[in-house]
């Protein structure tokens, strides 16, 4: 039926957090539940979910354990997993990830955020079999689906930085104003015929799509430490660096998925790479100068004049004045000097 709502299995061996689950998904979707993953295995012969939410400590297997099993299947094999876990370390979810699940979240449930987040995987999953669908097609397609592919790409891009931006939640419009910057950098750059042999083959409508995913290895990092109101310790903050790093191999899985995936090349550089800084102290590689791809030392401009004039619950909004003078300031040590006198020239531009 068209209007069918979508299955979701909820696994966990504590019957209040089934209970629990299953009351505060039922007004959007269907739900079966399941206390271990033996049961799951029983409902999934008669079903296909749209998704499974999974218990990571179980008796008898383990939801590391039952995601193995899931993925080993062709069957299963492409059901999105989010793991529920009142673990919080990094490694655990660094784990769950690599085995392939999609996200990782922590009990007890926050209902507005979990729904959310389902809903975007839910997004996600669709474009992809919808980009998949297209790809399988193409050669019958290609003359008059082109349009579609490209949607479907800009589609999947703005879906997954919207995931970022919902879990930092105290960036506010941050990717849209630091796609902008980008673009007003790459302008004056061609304007002024400055890093032309670099520029000249990028394909600049794809660049400024993909830098959307910049941040995106942040849905790695726990709640407690992305939405911390205060400075963050040392140990804290070696944990959020790990964002650069979990984003490039977050699009290298998105690449190897489909074989449609240039428009992806330019999102795995800025995500990696947009920490560096000039003198070499930055992350996650400690590039220095030149060696530092150029895409990313763009990215390093347009990120942090957007850090400084945006306020924060623990710092006030700098003014434009103030923002372009601390970037001018760190000319020739976090920032590229080249790149600090096209910004210099394009400033106005960035004034909000």
């Amino acid at each position: 039926m068209a209007n069918e709502k979508e299955l979701i299995v909820l696994v966990d061996d504590n019957p209040t957090n089934l209970k629990i689950g299953k009351n505060l998904l039922s007004e959007k979707y269907r739900v079966a539940t399941a206390p271990s993953a033996e049961k799951m295995f029983g409902i999934l012969e008669n079903n296909y979910p749209a998704m499974i939410l999974l218990d990571i400590d179980m008796p008898e297997m383990s939801g590391y354990e039952a995601i193995k099993v899931l993925k080993s299947k062709p069957r299963t094999s492409d059901i999105p997993v989010v793991f529920l876990t009142a673990k919080s370390g990094s490694d655990d979810e660094l784990l769950g990830l690599s085995l392939g699940a999609v996200d990782y979240i922590t009990k007890p449930f926050q209902p507005l955020l979990l729904l959310k987040r389902i809903e975007i995987h839910l997004t996600i999953e669709a474009q992809q079999k919808e980009l998949q669908n297209f790809n399988d097609n193409l050669q019958k397609m290609v003359d008059d689906k082109t349009r579609d592919v490209v949607e479907v790409q800009n589609a999947l891009l703005k879906t997954m930085g919207e995931l970022v931006e919902y879990r930092d939640g105290i960036t506010g419009k941050h990717i849209e104003r630091t796609q902008q910057g980008v673009k007003i950098l790459l302008e004056e750059l061609k304007a002024s015929g400055t890093y032309l042999d670099e520029i000249a083959d990028w394909d600049i409508n794809l660049l400024i799509l993909s830098c959307q995913l910049h941040d995106v290895g942040k849905i790695s990092i726990r709640d407690e430490i992305l939405q911390k109101t205060g400075e963050l310790t040392e140990e804290e903050f070696a944990e959020m660096k790990t964002h650069t790093s979990v984003g490039k191999q977050i699009v290298e899985k998105v690449e190897a998925l489909t074989s449609h995936s240039e428009f992806l090349k330019y999102a795995k550089i800025f995500a990696a790479s947009h920490h560096e800084k000039w003198d070499g102290t930055g992350y996650p590689d400690g590039l220095k100068g030149n060696a530092i791809p150029l895409l990313g030392r763009i990215m390093a401009i347009a990120d942090v004049y957007d850090a400084l004039t945006s306020q924060r619950q623990y710092k006030k909004a700098f003014s434009h004045e103030e923002a372009v003078r601390i970037i001018v300031e760190g000319s020739g040590t976090q920032f590229d000097p080249t790149l600090v006198n096209t910004f210099v020239s394009a400033a106005e531009r960035f004034r909000g």
